[in-house]
């Protein structure tokens, strides 16, 4: 593997073309291990950027793969449609908050959160109100890095703040601050309920991660602060969008993070595990309302196509992966993983270098009270069997679904051993 051509020519995400961070070469995965090209076998603790929840080389996404290649891989949803793409969107409809009725498949992420907003805003647009075309978002947040998806991030402690000259001034609310099982503190939607009484003439929607607030910063909230924003909503004619593109399908403890408060939003955005971490894919689903107000008026349609929009072999793959988790089995491993992750963490409270350790469901964070350097902290990691990429002051796992018991051991044995080496 030539890892100087790599190095010389290849842009790695987050990472610097000058001084890029080290590289690993990977020959090949299985369950929840990545093996390297020396022959070093790492046990996932990032199931691939919180996708891969039913590991890597899964004997029945891979059939569903083999068997959709040689049907069709791909073909242009415009005017066209197929089985996979209609299983795919029963099922999201059918799992999905009450009320979610219409679905856009999209590529990603990023652009599933860019459908919601443009569909929010052509939504007011299409009612007569083509003022009501901002978003409130809380601080902390994290939606995406396109154009419209960093507007709402947190403008300060987000990443995108080189951008804030070019990105479309938004309204951004304090954090939420009660977290998740503590004692709710009603005082802490005061600023929120202002900003909407003082704006909701021109605000689109409130777009917010539900309970998980994840690369803004990995914090668990109150679900009461999500079922207040929900009645908030209501209140001042705005509409909702929940971002679950990281809590969807099980990572929180519930399918959908939403369930913890037991409320529906107008619009939903999925992705990252919708495939089971195969192939890109992503869905943003809407409420009956959203849709039919979308394309009342001109232009009469909702314009925006993906190239890959409802691509047969990731709609396959995803429905195999729906399969996996509809058995019920990933409720009871989340369970074992969050009770194994709270148990095992703990002892890195006592490190001099440690802020907080917090866990929810199959997400375990520690926070330090500095940054460390990234490549350094992955080098002790890998010399533990252990694949963990921590940023800023975050080291945190969200690791597949199916790890075993052992296999997480070595995770959050790597963690305590590197801090309080560096403690």
């Amino acid at each position: 593997m030539d890892i100087q051509f790599d190095q010389q020519h290849i842009w790695h995400p987050y990472t610097s073309a000058v001084n890029p961070l080290p590289c690993y070469p990977v020959s090949h995965a299985e369950g929840v291990h990545i093996y390297l090209d020396n022959g070093t076998k790492l046990v996932d603790g990032m199931s691939s950027w919180w996708a891969a929840i039913h590991g890597y080389n899964h004997p029945e996404l891979n059939k569903a793969a083999k068997a959709q290649l040689e049907k069709v891989s791909h073909v242009m949803f415009g005017g066209l449609t197929h089985e996979p793409a209609i299983q795919l969107c029963k099922t999201l409809v059918e799992w999905s908050p009450e009320g979610l009725e219409r679905v856009f498949l999209a590529d990603s992420g990023s652009v599933a959160v860019e459908v919601a907003m443009k569909m929010a805003v052509q939504y007011w647009a299409c009612q007569g109100s083509s003022n009501k075309y901002k978003f409130i978002a809380p601080r902390n947040g994290y939606h995406g890095d396109t154009f419209a998806a960093m507007s709402v991030c947190d403008p300060v402690n987000g990443m995108h703040t080189l951008f804030q000259n070019v990105l479309p001034k938004q309204i951004f609310a304090p954090a939420p601050q009660t977290r998740f099982g503590a004692l709710w503190n009603e005082d802490e939607m005061l600023e929120l309920d202002e900003l909407l009484q003082r704006h909701h003439h021109e605000v689109a929607a409130v777009i917010l991660e539900p309970v998980v607030q994840g690369a803004g910063g990995m914090r668990f909230y109150h679900p009461n602060y999500l079922k207040r924003c929900r009645q908030l909503c209501d209140q001042y004619n705005v509409l909702l969008i929940a971002d679950e593109i990281a809590t969807g399908f099980g990572r929180s403890g519930e399918l959908f993070a939403c369930d913890h408060a037991d409320i529906s939003p107008d619009i939903m955005c999925l992705g990252k595990a919708i495939t089971g971490g195969y192939m890109t894919l992503a869905a943003t689903l809407c409420t009956e309302d959203v849709a039919m107000g979308v394309c009342q008026g001109d232009p009469g349609v909702f314009m925006h196509g993906p190239t890959f929009m409802g691509n047969p072999l990731a709609c396959s793959v995803a429905n195999a992966s729906m399969a996996l988790l509809e058995t019920g089995q990933w409720r009871s491993q989340v369970q074992s993983i969050e009770s194994q992750l709270r148990e095992e963490l703990a002892v890195c409270k006592a490190l001099d270098n440690v802020a907080d350790v917090r866990v929810l469901g199959a997400i375990g964070v520690v926070e330090t009270k500095q940054a460390y350097d990234v490549g350094t902290l992955q080098k002790h990691f890998i010399q533990q069997g252990a694949w963990i990429r921590p940023f800023g002051k975050l080291i945190y796992l969200m690791p597949p679904y199916v790890i075993e018991k052992e296999q997480l051991s070595i995770l959050t044995q790597a963690i305590f051993n590197t801090l309080k080496q560096m403690s």
